[in-house]
Formats: structure tokens, sequence, C-alpha cells
């Protein structure tokens, strides 16, 4: 399976996992939220694999400015409804790989998988 490498491109995490990829020699494909939107299928599959809680970007700008109405009671169905209309609100960077599925990047879990 092809290494799928979700994100935004000038996003410094994002940065980070495609250096990873690159130092390892681990082809990917990336795909940029900005440019190609988010499918909802897959959001719904994120979510049900790693929760909402960890595919959600509470801690980012975009949630920030939400109304504190839109930030409460956020179920899955919810959250990619959000996720959809607004992809900067996915943690990031999401990869698809012959494993499984990571979200965020945190090296060690990466060395892991890889």
């Amino acid at each position: 399976m092809t290494i799928h490498l979700y994100g935004i491109p000038n996003c410094d995490t994002v940065k980070k996992a495609r250096r990873y990829l690159e130092a390892r020699g681990l082809d990917h494909v990336f795909h940029d939220f900005k440019k190609e939107g988010a499918d909802p299928e897959q959001l719904a599959r994120w979510i049900e694999a790693e929760g909402v809680d960890t595919v959600l970007n509470r801690r980012g700008t975009t949630f920030r400015k939400l109304d504190d109405a839109d930030k409460a009671d956020i179920d899955a169905a919810r959250a990619v409804t959000l996720l959809q209309s607004q992809p900067s609100m996915i943690k990031r960077p999401v990869v698809e790989h012959a494993a499984g599925l990571l979200v965020g990047f945190k090296e060690d879990e990466w060395d892991a998988a890889f």
C-alpha cells in the first residue's frame, strides 16, 4: 500500500513529517486539504478508528475562533461536518499506510509504524 500523507503544505508539523518520510526513502502521496478538500467518508473512518478527540484539533486557531455553541457537544457526525467545511481543524498530518493510521507526528510512533 502506498503511504498517503494528508495535511496542509505550510504546516510545520506536516513539513517535519514529509522530511521524516523523505529521509527514510519512504515514497508517499501528499493530499493537500486546502486544494483538494477532505472526503467526509474518509473523515468518518478516521474518527471511527481514532476518535473525535484525536482527529479534531481543538488547539488550533480555526477551532478557537468558533462560537462556543459550535464547540460544544461535538459527536462523530458533527465533527465530520465541521472538518469537511474547515479542514484546518483536522489534526495534522494524517497518514494512511499498510499497517494502519497515524494522526499527528510523534517520531517514536512513526519509527514503530515504519
